[in-house]
């Protein structure tokens, strides 16, 4: 059993060079989806600054980006996703294991999940994700900005191991 963690309207490339920003940006169109509730925009900045989600990804490859995972409270969505978000330009997220240190992210991983049982989850597959894609590919999907090309990229690409219900 599959259930795709990506919808294709529910991709994003953005000019903005703010973490807040950034998440205004997409709320506005979660929000327009429904994918998300009116409260979910103050929740996530507050979750992140109180709980980092900066990756550093020097372990896996010195050349590679790093990435964020920002995520809020089940209570606050309305679905179950992973929204990718391609950042133009490098953005400082604080580091998840150290949040004194500061990580220049080019990729979001933002999850999107109603399931209060699911968030460490899917935060697991997106790890896994990180660690069993070849360096080129990730490069690959992290210089994306064709929204399409990402959803694409993510769908071919994203395993998942769902438990059967």
């Amino acid at each position: 059993m599959s259930q795709n963690l990506f919808a294709p309207n529910a991709v994003f490339f953005t000019e903005k060079q703010a973490r807040n920003e950034i998440f205004e940006e997409v709320y506005q169109k979660l929000l327009k989806l429904n994918y998300v509730k009116g409260n979910f925009l103050d929740n996530v900045i507050q979750r992140e600054n109180t709980y980092p989600t900066g990756i550093d990804t020097s372990p896996i490859s010195g050349e590679l980006a790093n990435v964020a995972i920002p995520h809020t409270e089940g209570e606050f969505v309305n679905t179950r996703l992973i929204v990718p978000i391609a950042l133009k330009y490098p953005v400082k997220f604080n580091n998840m294991i150290d949040p004194s240190q500061e990580l220049e992210v080019k990729f979001l991983f933002m999850i999107l999940n109603n399931d209060p049982e699911g968030q460490a989850n899917i935060l697991a597959q997106i790890m896994d994700f990180l660690a069993s894609t070849s360096v080129l590919q990730l490069n690959k999907l992290f210089n994306l900005t064709d929204t399409n090309k990402i959803y694409e990229f993510l769908s071919e690409n994203f395993k998942q191991k769902v438990e059967a219900i």
